[in-house]
């Protein structure tokens, strides 16, 4: 993937945040000298990997196979599972592989747009069907099972879970709440799928993505 496309999905993403009335904290605009500048005082930010991040599961496929996201906040507390919460740009046409996590439970919201779609993939133990709430309530699933969420409508997925999902009708803010959220190494994949893309520099970066800060930051 290339840094201008990097660029290019971050200022859209920007833009339907605005458009939805959501107001992303003051570090979503801050530019890689600012980081800099910021230095040691936004390390809490930076340790909790909060901020931009783009996923594209096949290179070159960003349109089909890949997802804008911003990381709002990560904590994790000695003695706690610790509490995270995402947002993301899930664009009509866009879906992802099928995924778990060996830790994190997730509620999965729809917070605006069209539909958004989760489908089910193979159960924990081989198991043919399974428990999990959906709008608060429980709902008995069968592998492979379906269901399509409105705006206000979520459901939560447990560890184990295989599970994909994407837009239907028009592009979709989803939502993420979970406990302590570690993509570098709570997510599974049933393909080798790598979670981070390789960002091609043709242009300087406008935004650092998460995956940016390590080289990017000196001061770490």
């Amino acid at each position: 993937m290339k840094r201008s496309q990097v660029n290019e999905i971050i200022g859209e993403a920007s833009c339907l945040f605005a458009m939805r009335g959501i107001a992303l904290p003051p570090f979503a605009e801050w530019s890689p000298a600012e980081w800099i500048k910021r230095g040691r005082a936004a390390l809490q930010i930076v340790k909790s990997r909060l901020g931009w991040d783009v996923a594209e599961w096949q290179a070159g496929k960003f349109e089909t196979d890949g997802l804008a996201l911003f990381t709002l906040r990560n904590t994790r507390r000695e003695g706690t599972s610790g509490y995270a919460e995402k947002l993301m740009v899930i664009r009509c046409g866009q879906s992802t592989p099928l995924h778990t996590h060996r830790t994190k439970v997730e509620d999965i919201i729809n917070r605006g747009g069209g539909k958004l779609v989760i489908a089910l993939g193979p159960l924990p133990q081989g198991a043919s069907k399974i428990d999990l709430p959906v709008n608060g309530m429980e709902r008995t699933l069968p592998s492979g099972g379906v269901v399509s969420l409105a705006p206000g409508e979520s459901i939560t997925l447990l560890p184990g879970v295989f599970h994909t999902f994407h837009a239907e009708q028009e592009d979709v803010i989803g939502g993420e709440i979970s406990t302590y959220n570690d993509d570098a190494r709570d997510n599974e994949f049933l393909e080798d799928i790598s979670r981070f893309p390789t960002i091609e520099e043709d242009e300087d970066p406008r935004r650092l993505l998460v995956s940016d800060y390590d080289a990017y930051l000196g001061w770490i």
